[in-house]
């Protein structure tokens, strides 16, 4: 681990003086790419360690004991509402969203690049954690399931789906030129419903805390991973452009 951040640190020393110019057109790209590869590091080395402790059944305390915290918080109507919350993070949500986001963004933009994206993010999150739970193989909790669930549970499919759309969503409403205000109220909005979404599967009893934190995390290694490829090939294409128009 120690290894790694100083082999980090050096990278971005590197990077900062090779691309960071004030009179640099491309700066943007190279700070998105600069933040994305320091979260996707450091994102990935969590995940690790976390998924080396819960091989070595390290986590059992802390499981049981915010499981017990939430699920304390059992009442119909709170029932009712994470049943609602955990519907927006089923494949049924993703697919209506994708449609209503990608007119929003066709009317505004006139192309279907950041719908695209978006969609790329969540499909590529969603393999990958089926991957994962195959070869990680950890059982769903030994408790009253109030939905119904056929999957493995770590980590969970939901909290890391959420983390890569509506987290995804976070960064294009950053990177757009919208109100400020609008951005930062769209961002709280959406960064509270990651973890209503993640909340709602322990709720409901069908994963553990540190399933859901997992989640969270393997999806910024997926939105980051995703950044930093997108950002990546517009450069390369803002170059081609550039040769191909004699613009310097």
């Amino acid at each position: 681990m120690q290894q790694t951040i100083k082999e980090l640190i050096l990278w971005i020393r590197e990077f900062i003086k090779n691309n960071f110019h004030r009179d640099k057109p491309s700066l943007p790209y190279y700070l998105s790419i600069l933040v994305s590869f320091v979260l996707f590091v450091v994102s990935l080395n969590v995940f690790v360690e976390l998924t080396d402790d819960l091989t070595a059944n390290e986590l059992g305390p802390l499981d049981d004991f915010f499981s017990e915290k939430v699920r304390s918080l059992h009442h119909p109507t709170v029932t009712v509402f994470f049943l609602y919350i955990t519907e927006l993070g089923d494949r049924l949500a993703y697919i209506i969203l994708s449609i209503v986001i990608g007119v929003a963004f066709y009317i505004k933009f006139g192309n279907w690049k950041f719908t695209l994206q978006s969609v790329i993010v969540l499909v590529l999150s969603s393999l990958n954690n089926v991957m994962l739970k195959r070869v990680i193989n950890r059982e769903r909790p030994d408790l009253e399931h109030l939905v119904t669930v056929s999957s493995l549970s770590y980590p969970s499919g939901h909290a890391m789906s959420a983390m890569a759309f509506y987290g995804f969503l976070i960064y294009l409403g950053f990177r757009l030129k919208v109100n400020f205000l609008l951005k930062l109220l769209i961002s709280l909005g959406l960064g509270v419903l990651i973890l209503l979404i993640g909340t709602s599967r322990i709720y409901l009893g069908v994963h553990y805390p540190s399933d859901v934190l997992a989640g969270f995390i393997g999806g910024v290694i997926w939105i980051t991973f995703c950044i930093i490829v997108f950002n990546v090939f517009d450069l390369y294409r803002r170059k081609k452009n550039n040769i191909t128009f004699g613009r310097v």
